[in-house]
């Protein structure tokens, strides 16, 4: 029994080992060009997703809200802390997923990638259509 349990432990660390390395250059904190923001990107499940955690807005003012969301509903909801990329997969240097949330504009993409251009350099590309895309340069804050 003990060998069967062992085994079962030996499988799943094989399965899910090289998946979680390959993720390892992509975690982290993020600098993003807009409002000096900054996005930990971390693991949620299988997928990624990254955070809003730091904003020029959000040292003025800790509680901002999503104002500017198309969602009326959503508008209250705080800034810090707010999911704004959610269920990316692949690796090791291109990952795919969404949406992505853009809280300046209030836009969400509904698919986008994330490219590990460099140790420090991350493109990230978000599309609300096929031709309809818009790519953003960030930076590994260390």
């Amino acid at each position: 029994m003990r060998r069967a349990i062992w085994a079962a432990g030996a499988v799943l660390a094989l399965a899910t080992g090289p998946a979680a390395a390959q993720d390892d250059g992509l975690l982290g904190r993020w600098r993003t060009p807009a409002e000096n923001g900054v996005v930990s990107i971390e693991r949620c499940g299988a997928a990624l997703c990254g955070r809003l955690v730091d904003a020029a807005p959000l040292r003025i003012d800790p509680d901002q809200r999503d104002v500017r969301n198309r969602s009326a509903a959503l508008r209250t909801r705080p800034l810090k802390g707010l999911l704004v990329l959610r269920g990316f997969t692949g690796g090791p240097h291109t990952w795919s997923g969404g949406p992505l949330y853009d809280p300046n504009s209030g836009q969400t993409a509904g698919t986008g990638t994330l490219t590990l251009a460099g140790p420090d350099t991350l493109s990230v590309r978000g599309c609300i259509a096929p031709l309809l895309c818009r790519t953003q340069t960030w930076t590994r804050v260390r």
